[in-house]
C-alpha cells in the first residue's frame, strides 16, 4: 500500500473519531436537556399543588441545641400547637404551614378573611403547625427563624397579627430573607406594641428554635407529603379542589348548627 493510501485511511479514521465524540456530546447535552426539562414540569406541578416536602427535610442550620422552649399556650400532642380561637368552638381546622412556602401564602390570602370571621366568631379553632421545608429544600434558615419569631408573637399574645404580616412580607421562595433576625424585628413594628426588648430577646437569641425543630421533625414523620396541609377534621381539604372560602365556611356553620 502505497503511503499516500496509508495517509488517506488514517486521516478517515481520525475524521470518524472527531464525529463520534461530537455525537457523544450532542447525546450528553439532550439527555441532560430532558432531565431538566422534567425537573422543571415536576416543580410546576408542586407549585399547583402545595410545596413538596424535602426527602430529608432538614435545613442547612442542622438542628438546634438546648432544651425545647414551647411558646406560651402551645396547645396539642407534644405542645406542638399554637391556637387561634376560642377553645369552646366545635370545628377546628389543623394547618401546618411554612412562612416561606409560596403556597402557604396564597392560602393565607384567599382563606384569611374568612378564617378570621370565624375564629372571632368563636366558630372555629385553627391549630397552627410551624414546618421548615423550603429551608430543606431551598437552603437557608429563614423557615426556622421566621418560625422561632411567630413563636415570640405568641408569647407576646401577638401570633394572628404577626403571622399575618409575615406573609404579607414573604419573600421570593429564593431569597432567605426571614434568616435575619433584623428583618424579621423591623416587621414587628407593623405590629402594635410587638416590638419590645423581649421580643428582641426571644428573636435573636433563638428561644424557640429547638420548638420549631420539634414540629418540623413532626410534620416529616407525620405522613404530610407538603405545604400547606389544612385538615378540616381528618380531611385535608387543601388537595380538595372544589374547596372555597364560601365552602369552608358552609362546613363550620353547618358543624354549628
Amino acid at each position: 500500500m502505497s503511503e499516500k493510501n496509508r495517509e488517506g485511511k488514517r486521516t478517515a479514521r481520525e475524521r470518524l473519531a472527531v464525529e463520534r465524540e461530537k455525537q457523544k456530546s450532542a447525546d450528553k447535552r439532550r439527555r441532560t436537556l430532558i432531565v431538566g426539562a422534567t425537573v422543571v414540569g415536576v416543580l410546576g406541578v408542586a407549585a399547583a399543588i402545595g410545596v413538596v416536602a424535602a426527602e430529608a427535610g432538614k435545613d442547612d442550620g442542622g438542628e438546634a441545641s438546648g432544651p425545647v422552649v414551647a411558646p406560651s399556650g402551645a396547645q396539642g400532642k407534644d405542645g406542638l400547637a399554637i391556637p387561634v380561637g376560642e377553645e369552646s368552638a366545635r370545628s377546628t381546622l389543623t394547618v401546618w404551614e411554612d412562612f416561606r412556602c409560596p403556597a402557604c401564602k396564597n392560602f393565607e390570602q384567599a382563606y384569611r378573611p374568612v378564617i378570621h370571621e370565624l375564629t372571632e366568631a368563636g366558630r372555629l379553632k385553627v391549630d397552627y403547625h410551624l414546618a421548615t421545608i423550603i429551608d430543606g429544600n431551598m437552603g437557608g434558615t429563614g423557615s426556622r427563624t421566621a418560625a422561632n419569631a411567630a413563636a415570640c408573637a405568641q408569647d407576646a399574645g401577638k401570633f394572628t397579627a404577626y403571622h399575618d404580616v409575615l406573609y404579607d412580607n414573604q419573600p421570593r421562595e429564593v431569597d432567605d430573607a426571614f434568616a435575619r433576625t433584623d428583618k424579621l424585628i423591623e416587621l414587628a413594628g407593623k405590629v402594635d406594641g410587638l416590638d419590645t426588648p423581649a421580643f428582641r430577646r426571644c428573636v435573636t437569641e433563638g428561644t424557640h428554635n429547638a420548638w420549631v425543630d420539634k414540629s418540623a421533625t413532626a410534620f416529616r414523620t407525620g405522613g404530610f407529603t407538603g405545604t400547606p396541609t389544612v385538615l378540616f377534621g381528618d380531611k385535608n381539604i387543601y388537595a380538595d379542589r372544589s374547596m372555597t372560602p364560601a365552602k369552608l365556611k358552609r362546613m363550620v356553620q353547618d358543624e354549628n348548627k
